[in-house]
Formats: C-alpha cells, structure tokens, sequence
C-alpha cells in the first residue's frame, strides 16, 4: 500500500520541524509527506522549508488562507492531495517515537481505522525537544527522571507491542479520539466524505469522523504500545464552538448518518490550494 502521513500545521514552524525531523528517518521512499497548512505566515512558512530534514519520499505543502480554525478543510486538502491507498493523520505539535510508521503499516487492516495515542509533555520538556533533542537520544534513565519531575505524563512510548490483546471497538466510545494521530484507508475516508468543514472553530470534528466511520461498519483499533507521539505543550485554542460542536455529534448519535455534509466531494467548489512541492 501506498502510505501518506498527513501533517497538519499552522504558524508553529520550530514545533513542525520537530515533527519532520522524528518523521523523516522512518518514512519509506515510495510513502509520501503532506503538510496540511491552515494559512501560516509567510515567515512561517520560510522557517519550515530552510529548516526542513531529508526525506527519502517527496514532501508536498499544501497551503490555504488563513480564514480562522480550519483544520477539517486543511485535512481534507492534505489526504486529497497524497493519493494513497493509506493516510496517518498527524499534528505538527505531535512528535513521532521512533517505531511510529512501522506500528501504523503493521496496524492498517482492511475493516478498521487506527486511533493513535499520545503523551504530553511539560512546558520545560516541550522547549527541549521542539530545539534540538531527538526523544531518540533520550535514554530510559532520563525518561523515568522525567515521568517522576512530572515532564512527561507516561512512558508508554518507550514500548513496542504491535500485537497487544484489547485493541479493537467495534461500537462507538467517544472518549480519547485523537485526529492528532489517526490512521485510515483513504477509500473509506472518501466513502465518508472526510472530516466535515461544517464544523467551525475548535472541537469534535474528529468524534464525528469515527462516528461515522463506525455508521460505514468499520471498528477502531486503538494505538497504544504501538503509535505513540509527544504532543509539545501548547496553550489552549479558543473553545467557544465546543459545546455546539458536541451538541451536534450527540444529535448525530442517534442517527446512522455517514457522509460528511461539506467534505471531500466539495473541495472543487472552493478556491484550490497552494500546492509546493518541497523536496
């Protein structure tokens, strides 16, 4: 299968290289890298391509305007643009642990989408690894020296068990979805229209797309032991929509809806991207 990982990003250039430099070492040459950018600044996105690592696949960025918190249009841009059979959703604040693309390739299976798992990391820990640590060279020592300082609030990263038992739901649960890490075949994300851009500002976006992936009759694997990312400390959008946004899924629940109401289908109806090709 052909794999793309989509990075979604936005005016965060130091955190996004922090990113790609976990990523690129990992990433086979015949996957490809799509940055998913939101409208970033013009120096932001200077900052992202001086900076960015060697890739042995080609890394596209795929930018729109800046038109307030659309990270559901930006998504959508990304995995219609990477033409794959298979798209791993990630943020550009959440670093990848060394096994990251071997656990999602070892994790795609026919039926299912991939929930991936994350661990937060402190202010202190966030400024270390967005400058120039690589969690890589970080020993097992200084993690637990860190779990106990409260600069990380697991270690599960540290562990690679692809084949851990109670990995699959088939039913939907709400609690610990993460469109910051998320793994899907692309034909069923194109059966379901994608993430719907009828979702504004920041909030369940992503509950709504495993509700209605479960509606298709796909089940959830979760990634834990396998997918892990660091999410770098940050601090909170805007959560005005949230209630709203939660208002609807919950409406949704009751129903057995599985296209998105603006998506994938609708993307030529709006103005297209820059698309750059960066390597």
């Amino acid at each position: 299968m052909k794999i793309a990982f989509v990075v979604l990003t936005y005016n965060r250039p130091d955190a996004l290289l922090a990113v790609l430099r976990a990523l690129a070492p990992q990433c086979p040459s015949d996957a490809v890298v799509i940055i998913a950018d939101d409208g970033s600044r013009a120096d932001a996105v200077a900052a992202m391509r001086q900076g960015l690592p060697k890739f042995a696949c080609p890394v596209r960025h795929v930018w729109h305007p800046d038109i307030g918190f659309t990270a559901s249009r930006a998504r959508n841009l990304g995995a219609f643009d990477s033409h794959a059979d298979y798209v791993v959703f990630l943020d550009g604040d959440c670093v990848p642990s060394p096994h990251f693309v071997r656990a999602h390739i070892a994790l795609a299976q026919p039926g299912y989408f991939v929930n991936g798992n994350r661990v937060l990391l402190s202010p202190d820990m966030t400024r270390r690894v967005s400058a120039t640590d690589a969690p890589e060279h970080i020993g097992m020592l200084e993690w637990l020296r860190l779990r106990m300082a409260g600069d990380v609030n697991k270690l599960t990263h540290l562990v690679y068990w692809a084949g851990a038992p109670g990995r699959v739901e088939s039913t939907f649960r709400w609690k610990s979805i993460r469109s910051c890490n998320f793994g899907v075949w692309y034909r069923d994300f194109e059966l379901v229209n994608g993430f719907d851009e009828t979702f504004h500002g920041w909030g369940h976006e992503d509950a709504d797309l495993v509700l209605r992936l479960h509606h298709l009759g796909l089940s959830r694997k979760n990634g834990f032991l396998a997918t892990e990312v660091l999410h770098l400390w940050h601090d909170e959008s805007s959560r005005d929509s949230e209630e709203l946004n939660r208002e609807r899924v919950l409406q949704r629940m009751k129903g057995n809806l599985v296209r998105a109401q603006k998506g994938l289908a609708e993307l030529a109806s709006d103005p297209a991207p820059t698309v750059t090709t960066l390597n």
